[in-house]
């Protein structure tokens, strides 16, 4: 699913990212044996393992996956001493132990983006577009629908998503299930409102009603205070849950790339934005037994967790995307979970369609990059809604954490489309849909590169071809990509098997007006005596046919 040219260098790049990755001085992350004789529900009942008991104060030991079964054999466990302890060499004495499949520590993780409360007057574009949504603050929302008016950086009409033109084929399936993984939300916020997966198995009354291990978890649930209120009390979370889902064409505040599906808000960062890779781990078993469609996750950290990866592969196997962010270090670092194999990894771009870097909010930040990148999507000065109001909406963001969530909306209307669709096929759909060469060209070169992946996504061109396919006949070849696109004189088409030998092109400007066309072309459309300005171009055969947006300069 990934470019893996480099997976031997990745893999002993490990054990150096591991031994500097910071972690938690009193938590480990084991996982028992599966084929120990009996069953183990108490580690009290292996004697090589009663040190731990008398030699150490343990707190809690708790199972990071949701099951009904008592026994402790092949599960993920967190152990939680009291007082800080040797981690290093405690690990050491249990490896040695031949019971456990890994015994690691529990890494420090943080949320991927950053936060400015504006100051500066933000100037309203008053144009009318058909398909505008009415939201108050949506013209500060370049990413989804870009003029090139932006004012806090320089700008270029159409670095964005073509939102607005997405929305056309769907704003997103209340059948349709999106857990975020990151801070909480503002669980009272009217953006909101109305889109919560409700767990309709668990009664409020105290108890553990489903018995599911959790209590009262009719909304969500916060692992860091281990209750049921996913309250936000640092503002990452909310702000990236409304970029994927805020309530949109509603007259207030922000609209979110999915309007219509819901949320299952999972709190694991700390109102310092910081957590540990086993609450993440058991949020993730949360969210699979909770059966969601897609999981968003704007965190990172640089330990690698087998325990980690053997949820991200499971979440794979039931077919739940996982969107990731890449991290903000203007770096190669492998981060987790986006370095993963089996989940999306997303960089960012500025309102000018360049790679972030930096972001605003520091010299020496930037989009990472790397062999694990999947494709980018706009995560600078994004505006959102904010963690302690319901009317407050100057803050703005900067971060892949901000990128991530703008693609797994997109990916949630995907499904909304087309609920089959496998992780495989979502991620091949995202990068070929994407815009290339629209960044810097020494990074953004033609094809997959380490900067940009497969290129900035387009909303547009993803659903576009999502509505086209058909169950049984599930073909990426027939895709069209036209290129370089912004084009000053040759528009140039490529496809495998969408044409023969030849087809016929029109090209409309953007209010639907036909401008030119031409019958039995090749490879090569002539665009030189084009005003500069955006435009739509509509390839065609005797059988399909595809329409893609290109601008002149």
């Amino acid at each position: 699913m990934k470019n893996k040219v480099l997976f031997i260098l990745f893999m002993l790049s490990i054990g150096l990212n591991a031994q500097n990755a910071p972690y938690a001085s009193n938590r480990i992350i084991v996982g028992l044996k599966n084929d120990l004789n009996g069953s183990i529900t108490d580690l009290r009942q292996v004697k090589e393992l009663n040190f731990l008991f008398t030699e150490y104060s343990i707190n809690t030991i708790k199972p990071l996956d949701i099951s009904p079964s008592k026994s402790l054999n092949g599960r993920p466990l967190v152990l939680i001493f009291n007082n800080a302890i040797t981690i290093d060499l405690l690990i050491q004495k249990l490896q040695k132990l031949n019971l456990f499949d890994y015994v690691e520590p529990d890494y420090v993780i943080k949320g991927s983006g950053e936060k400015v409360e504006e100051n500066i007057k933000v100037v309203e574009n008053k144009t009318a577009f058909n398909l505008t949504p009415n939201d108050q603050y949506f013209f500060r929302q370049w990413g989804l629908h870009n003029d090139g008016s932006f004012s806090l950086s320089a700008s270029t009409v159409d670095a964005d998503v073509d939102m607005i033109e997405a929305w056309e084929i769907s704003t997103g399936s209340s059948n349709v299930i999106m857990a975020v993984i990151d801070s909480g939300i503002r669980m009272s916020h009217p953006e909101f409102s109305g889109r919560f997966h409700l767990n309709n198995a668990e009664i409020l009354n105290g108890l553990d009603t489903d018995n599911n291990g959790y209590v009262d978890d009719l909304k969500g649930w916060d692992f860091v205070n281990n209750d049921n209120d996913p309250t936000d009390d640092h503002g990452h979370g909310t702000n990236v849950t409304g970029i994927a889902m805020a309530n949109g064409n509603n007259n207030i505040g922000y609209a979110g790339v999915d309007w219509n599906c819901k949320l299952l808000p999972l709190k694991v960062l700390d109102n310092n934005n910081s957590g540990f890779s086993s609450n993440i781990i058991a949020s993730f078993y949360y969210a699979i037994n909770r059966n969601v469609d897609l999981i968003s996750i704007s965190i990172g950290g640089t330990g690698f967790s087998t325990a980690y990866q053997n949820v991200i592969n499971q979440a794979y196997s039931l077919n739940i995307p996982v969107i990731a962010c890449m991290m903000n270090f203007n770096n190669n670092t492998a981060y987790y979970p986006a370095a993963f194999s089996n989940t999306i990894a997303i960089g960012s771009t500025n309102p000018n369609d360049t790679r972030t870097n930096p972001f605003f909010w520091s010299p020496t930040s930037g989009s990472n990059y790397g062999s694990h990148i999947d494709v980018v999507a706009p995560g600078n000065f994004m505006y959102g809604l904010s963690y302690s109001s319901d009317t407050s909406y100057g803050s703005y963001w900067g971060g892949t954490s901000q990128a991530t969530p703008l693609v797994a909306g997109i990916v949630s209307l995907m499904l909304s489309i087309n609920p089959n669709l496998t992780v495989d096929q979502i991620t091949t759909i995202l990068r070929n849909t994407a815009e290339d060469l629209v960044g810097n060209p020494i990074e953004d070169t033609l094809g997959w590169d380490q900067y940009y992946g497969a290129g900035r996504v387009n909303a547009y061109n993803a659903l576009i071809y999502v509505q086209n396919l058909s169950n049984t006949d599930f073909d990426l070849n027939n895709l069209v990509k036209i290129y370089p696109n912004p084009v000053k004189n040759n528009l140039y088409i490529s496809s495998s098997t969408i044409i023969a030998d030849s087809f016929s092109v029109s090209i409309y400007d953007v209010t639907g007006r036909f401008i030119k066309g031409a019958k039995e072309v090749v490879s090569t459309i002539d665009v030189s005596d084009l005003n500069n300005g955006v435009y739509f171009v509509t390839i065609s055969n005797n059988k399909e046919s595809i329409s893609r947006k290109f601008i002149k300069e």
